[in-house]
């Protein structure tokens, strides 16, 4: 599968390597290029995944805040709860489009 934003692939690994939560792939750390990436202050806490990292997610180009988030330290029992250690894996939102 594939994380896209405006023709510039940002995240890429096959779908038995994402983790589905809540309607949102979640992609491995290993298969995000990081340089399209840059931590947001933008705070949230989930109450049950916990401390959530938000992303501005650019194409080079166009930047958008916000695009892109991941649990870097999930709450006791989440992982249980998803089935798998999503730590660290990163979720996109609206303009980034995921794809097979």
């Amino acid at each position: 599968m594939k994380a896209v934003l405006n023709g510039t692939v940002i995240a890429e690994a096959p779908e038995s390597d994402l983790i589905k939560i809540e309607g949102n792939w979640y992609f491995p750390p290993a298969s995000v290029k990081s340089e399209f990436l840059t931590k947001s202050p933008t705070p949230y806490t989930c109450p049950w995944k916990g401390v959530c990292q938000y992303f501005v997610v650019s194409d080079g180009t166009n930047s958008f805040s916000d695009r892109a988030f991941s649990y870097p330290e999930p709450f006791a029992g989440a992982a249980e709860r998803v089935g798998s250690d999503f730590s660290n894996y990163v979720a996109f939102w609206k303009e980034v489009q995921v794809t097979n």
